[in-house]
Order: C-alpha cells, then structure tokens, then sequence
C-alpha cells in the first residue's frame, strides 16, 4: 500500500494551511485515495460505494477509462493553448452541445467552473437585455462570485457582507415546506404567481432575467410541480425577460433526460452547465440562442475554458452517456430507489419526506412536528459512511439525505444502500 498521511494527517495540515470556511463532511471524515466507477477507496484500503459523485460531478463513474485514457492521450499531445488560439475540439463540443441542449440553444462560452458559467449568462443576459436587474429563487444556489452569491437564496452561503443591488427574490415551490402556506394543486402554482407581484413591486418593471435550478439541489432537493416553469416562462415573456436554466448539478442525463429543465417541457433563452460534463475535469459552459449569444460581440476570452484537455472530457462524457444509456439507467434506478425510500418514510416516521426525478433524490429528516432534524442525518450518515456508504446532505436545515450518485450505479447497489439504511434506522429507534 502506498504511504499517506491519512485522514489526521490531511486534517492538520488543512487547519494550518486551508482558509476555514472550507469545511468537510463527517465528524471522523476518511482521506479517499483512489475510485473506481461508483466505487471509493480511503488510505486504509476501505471500500465505498458513492451515492454522491462528488456533488453531481462523476455522472460517468469515478476514473472510467472510456474516458480517462481519451484525457491522457490528449495530455500527451496538446494540453493548452488559450481559446484565442484555433482547436478542434472545442467547436466540435459546442456543436455536440446544440445537438443534446433543449430547444434552439446554439452557441457557447467555454469556462472552467458552473460560477463562471452562471456569471456569464447573468452578464450575456445583460447584454441582451439592456437591464441589470435580475430575479432568482429563495433557496437557490449559484456560486461564489460576488454576484452569483448575491443571487444565492440560502443564508448559509450568502458570506459577502455587501451583496450586490438590483437583484430580487420570489418564493421557491418548496411543497413539502411551501413559503405561501399552501398546499398544491389548490394553490394554482401560486409561488409562480408571485414572480409577476415581484416583478410588479420590486424591479423597473424590466428584469433581465430570473434564474432558476430546475430541481434546487442545495436547497434539499426540491422539486417543483409539473407545470411551474411553464407559467414562470408565461410571466418572464410578458415583461420580455429572460429565463437562465442553471444545469449545473441537474445536467447531463441525471434525471433521466439529458438536462432536468426537459421534465418541465420548457425551453430556457439561456442555459450553464458543469460539473458532469467534465466528470472530474474542469469545465464548464453557458449556451444560448443564435440571436441572444450574437449580442455578445466586445472581446471575452477564458484563459482556460475549452482547453483541449477538458474539451476532450466533454465529448467523451457525450459519447458514453449515449454509448452506455445511463439516461434510462438514471430513470430506472432512480425508480427504484425512490420506492425503496418511500417504502422506508412509511416505517420511520424521521423521514418526512421523500422527492427527486432519476438520480436525484432527497430524503428530508424531520422530529415529529415536521421541524428538521439535522443532528439525526448526521449520524446516520456517519454510521452509512462507517458502513462503507458515501449520501451526501442539503437543505436549507440541513436535513435532507441527497442521493445524486454515478449514473452507472447497478440494481443491486441501490438495494444495498436501502438495506444499509433500512438497518441504520431501526438500529437508532427512528421507528413510526
């Protein structure tokens, strides 16, 4: 076995040596070394099962060679230039992005990170629109730019104590937790309703812009109901305002269609995506319309984005998604996993709530009184993880089990990890 310093070892330098507002996962966290597919393995040798995928990143499986090999022999023989210069392979990404995008998105921005892309379709909005003004959803996160934090709806991650004007807030359609106090379908879709009070009330008149996850994932997980970004849509075009669909951790055959925004059957003016599209590498985009993107004329560069490199990874993950049909995996198993979870709401009365589309599913831990419980996902976790299981958590309490795991995951690991929690959860006495 190789030498590493082990998880004491990372910990302390990361006190001396990392700014503190970086945290981690886990009161005894491991130091992963090495994965495989949908696999971890720590410094001791110990293997996880990842129903996380590094947030919503390694949709192709950790390491998966139909990918890493194309990476490497990349490496070998072009690994940057600057997007100034001419390369193949990020105008043929571009294009494989037209085809797979919603609608008529045609033209792309290559970045490094889902806060660039955010920023620029923010900033592209903009342009288009004449207005600075912009509308995003309570509870939604964006990144850590001073303007994507700004548009960030979750106290926890709003750290700039001088966030930027001009942006607006409508309710999010949390159902489980609506912030109207109603209950759906007899609220009308209400919190969409309420984007017209707020455009009414609260901007010029003519916003730029809302932008909107699809499902928020840092939010718990929420899901809206069917129809909702029809009506958003409905609003956004009478006040000729613009919808940015921000793909980030929902892109990329997680909810069993290519980008989460189609179970909703609307076409965004303006899409990000990252994370998946790279599986572990650097990369990110904001695409958009011929006739919004052919705005953008002054010069724009991203002294990284599109590298040959990443680019690379992109059209591998292209190529395996549809090789390998892991939009129908994420959709069965997705399935099958959202049964298995609400077969285990109605034994435990800890979860309160179960919700998600594919690949995407929130379990959301609550006392009796439907007041989060946080300290109790916890340990579970902890104990899932000391079983040789990785759930990652959300929630604006912090509450939420988030289940975003590889797309290859098999049949047989989703029956693991409800057996592992089926037994974690009578084991603590959660029983109804």
């Amino acid at each position: 076995m190789e030498n590493y310093i082990g998880a004491q070892g990372v910990l302390d330098k990361k006190k001396k040596y990392i700014m503190p507002c970086l945290g981690h996962f886990y009161f005894n966290p491991p130091e992963f070394v090495r994965g495989q597919m949908q696999y971890l393995f720590d410094s001791e040798g110990k293997k996880y099962l990842d129903m996380y995928a590094g947030v919503s990143v390694i949709n192709c499986g950790h390491c998966n060679p139909a990918i890493t090999e194309k990476m490497i022999a990349q490496i070998q023989k072009l690994q940057h230039v600057c997007n100034i210069y001419l390369t193949e392979n990020f105008v043929n990404l571009a294009e494989r992005l037209a085809q797979v995008t919603p609608g008529n998105l045609q033209k792309s921005f290559f970045c490094s990170t889902g806060t660039e892309a955010n920023e620029g379709a923010l900033l592209l909005a903009s342009i288009y629109t004449h207005s600075s003004e912009f509308i995003a959803l309570q509870n939604g996160l964006h990144g850590r730019t001073k303007l994507t934090m700004s548009l960030t709806g979750i106290g926890m991650w709003r750290t700039d104590p001088n966030p930027v004007g001009g942006i607006h807030f409508a309710p999010n359609p949390y159902c489980y937790r609506c912030p109207l106090g109603k209950k759906y379908p007899e609220c009308d879709l209400e919190c969409a309703n309420r984007l017209e009070t707020v455009i009414q009330t609260s901007t010029s008149g003519k916003p730029a812009a809302l932008i909107a996850e699809p499902i928020q994932g840092n939010a718990g997980i929420v899901v809206p109901p069917k129809d909702y970004f029809k009506r958003v849509k409905e609003i956004l075009k009478k006040y000729n305002a613009l919808l940015i669909a921000d793909e980030v951790q929902t892109g990329f055959a997680r909810t069993g269609k290519m980008f989460a925004i189609e179970n909703f059957e609307v076409e965004p003016d303006i899409m990000s995506v990252a994370k998946a599209l790279g599986n572990g590498q650097p990369i990110s985009a904001f695409i958009s319309t011929a006739e919004i993107a052919d705005t953008y004329t002054r010069p724009g560069a991203s002294t990284l984005g599109g590298n040959p490199v990443s680019t690379t990874a992109g059209l591998a993950v292209l190529d395996y998604i549809a090789e390998n049909n892991l939009m129908e995996n994420a959709k069965q198993r997705g399935e099958q996993l959202k049964r298995g979870l609400e077969n285990l709401q109605k034994k435990y009365q800890i979860i309160g709530d179960v919700r998600g589309i594919g690949l995407m599913i929130g379990a959301e831990f609550v006392h009796a009184d439907k007041s989060p419980a946080p300290k109790e996902l916890d340990e579970v976790l902890e104990t899932l993880k000391d079983n040789g299981f990785i759930i990652g958590k959300g929630g604006v309490g912090r509450n939420v089990m988030a289940f975003q795991p590889p797309l290859v995951i098999t049949k047989e690991n989703v029956d693991d990890v409800l057996n592992a929690l089926d037994l974690v959860l009578s084991q603590k006495n959660f029983s109804c």
